[in-house]
């Protein structure tokens, strides 16, 4: 099965494994995947992620994290689509929730969050928004 956007199908699962209470999501990992889910570690909106190799084929399980009982991303959204893609410079890269939030950008230096990239002064495709 071919998926045309499938760190949005990532970030579905996550939400929708939110909603629904669950310790841990598995999807089909890439090296793309592995760096947002390691993004989303650094920043404590997870507790880990690993990459399990199931029949020649590697799935990536994330265990989600949760604050008393209610999920610690309480908002992650796609802002950059296959259909249209959305860049920012070092400048005008965007605070999410006034601070409160990150927002992970694909950079030429890797994957990072915006308050990294704006330290680096560098820009890049704003991949989603978590907060």
């Amino acid at each position: 099965m071919s998926l045309s956007d499938p760190i949005g199908d990532m970030l579905a699962r996550i939400k929708n494994s939110q909603t629904r209470s669950q310790k841990k999501v598995e999807m089909p990992s890439s090296k793309f995947k592995t760096k947002i889910a390691e993004v989303l570690k650094e920043e404590g909106f997870i507790i880990d992620y690993k990459v399990e190799e199931i029949d020649k084929k590697h799935n990536l399980v994330i265990l989600l994290k949760y604050n008393f009982g209610n999920p610690v991303i309480s908002t992650i959204e796609r802002v950059s689509k296959p259909g249209r893609r959305i860049f920012s410079s070092a400048e005008s890269l965007p605070k999410i929730n006034n601070g409160l939030g990150i927002a992970i950008i694909s950079t030429p230096k890797g994957v990072m969050t915006d308050v990294n990239a704006r330290k680096q002064k560098i820009g890049g495709e704003i991949i989603c928004k978590v907060f």
